[in-house]
């Protein structure tokens, strides 16, 4: 067996960025960490040559002998075009579960097709770099599935950690690792807040609009975005000087600017919980993803966070309490240099995304 687990993500500044239809014109950036929640892949080889796929948080399964045969546009359709991509002829059951709830903002899409693909690469011994990892489960969703999706959410599962991650209008990509003193980095990670407003969706029809706006260079849209680029980067910099205080307002110049690129992005409960945070304590903060819900994150310094927590509690808001991630997408499995005699049960090691272990 394999267990594989990638991380989902926060960003601060520059979505939407990473979209080809803007990035593809100006260049994009954006400022993100990956967090402690995880989407889980646990591989069990089979003998009968067929695939069998079983998801908890859809509570969807199937089961096919002809790989051709499987569907593309079912629920499963990410775990079903990472299949088809690898053209290889595996027969496994996978069994896929998550820590969070799909559609809320935090990237949990690109985390299922990374995490698929590293499992997957790793199983046939065609290990992939994190680079690699991070473009393929990109042109899957993208190019195999046809969705408006950005680059980013691939590349933090893949990499993991506080990034500054760069897209180049030829496609390249950079990542750009922010490397904070010990004392910051713990200042910053305990000023961070999550909620989740209890609407999931998919944000796909956000992005799609954005992407069709984004085509006219002087649209408002463009404008918009050009200020969120802008933000990451100046975000980035608060963050190595150590002014956290203005990191936080930052965040809340950022959203500003975010919520004119679309009109999806923000709604009435949306504003409402916002002003609610900003009103007892929050320096700033945004809605996780495309927007139209999700995750709302929130800068907010220690001596605010319990009556910040308190009012957002009494508008039926709960908080989610999490760390950074800086390992991203691993695999997991059995140790085969164990003694069998010295094992008392099963010993499970974290590998390396390089190379790819004798199975």
């Amino acid at each position: 067996m394999l267990i594989g687990r990638s991380p989902v993500r926060i960003s601060f500044g520059g979505g939407g960025t990473d979209l080809p239809s803007y990035y593809e014109q100006f260049g994009g950036a954006v400022l993100s960490t990956a967090i402690n929640k995880y989407f889980y892949t646990f591989l069990g080889k089979r003998a009968d040559g067929r695939v069998q796929i079983i998801s908890s948080d859809l509570r969807l399964f199937g089961n096919w002998a002809d790989l051709a045969a499987l569907p593309h546009d079912s629920a499963l359709a990410i775990p079903v075009a990472v299949l088809k991509d690898l053209g290889a002829g595996l027969s496994a059951d996978l069994f896929l579960a998550s820590e969070i709830p799909p559609g809320t903002g935090l990237g949990s899409s690109a985390s299922v097709c990374v995490n698929l693909l590293k499992v997957l690469t790793t199983c046939l011994r065609c290990p992939l770099s994190k680079y690699d990892l991070a473009e393929r489960a990109f042109s899957i969703t993208r190019c195999g599935l046809g969705r408006h999706v950005g680059k980013q959410d691939e590349y933090a599962a893949a990499f993991g950690g506080l990034n500054y991650i760069r897209f180049d209008p030829d496609g390249g990509t950079e990542v750009e690792p922010v490397a904070l003193s010990p004392d910051v980095l713990a200042g910053l990670q305990s000023s961070l807040m999550l909620f989740f407003t209890g609407s999931a969706h998919h944000s796909w029809d956000i992005l799609a609009e954005q992407e069709k706006s984004t085509r006219m260079p002087a649209s408002a849209a463009v404008e918009a975005l050009h200020e969120v680029k802008a933000a990451a980067s100046t975000m980035r910099d608060a963050l190595l000087a150590g002014d956290l205080g203005r990191f936080g307002s930052l965040l809340h110049e950022a959203w500003q600017a975010k919520k004119r690129v679309s009109h999806l992005i923000s709604n009435e409960r949306i504003d409402r919980l916002y002003q609610v945070a900003r009103d007892h304590g929050a320096a700033g903060g945004k809605i996780t993803g495309a927007g139209g819900g999700g995750f709302l994150l929130l800068y907010c310094e220690r001596g605010w966070q319990d009556s910040v927590r308190a009012a957002l509690e009494s508008e039926g808001v709960q908080e989610m309490a999490f760390t950074f991630d800086f390992q991203g997408a691993q695999v997991i499995v059995n140790d085969p240099f164990i003694d069998r005699d010295e094992r008392a049960g099963t010993r499970w090691t974290f590998l390396p995304m390089e190379p790819a272990p004798v199975i």
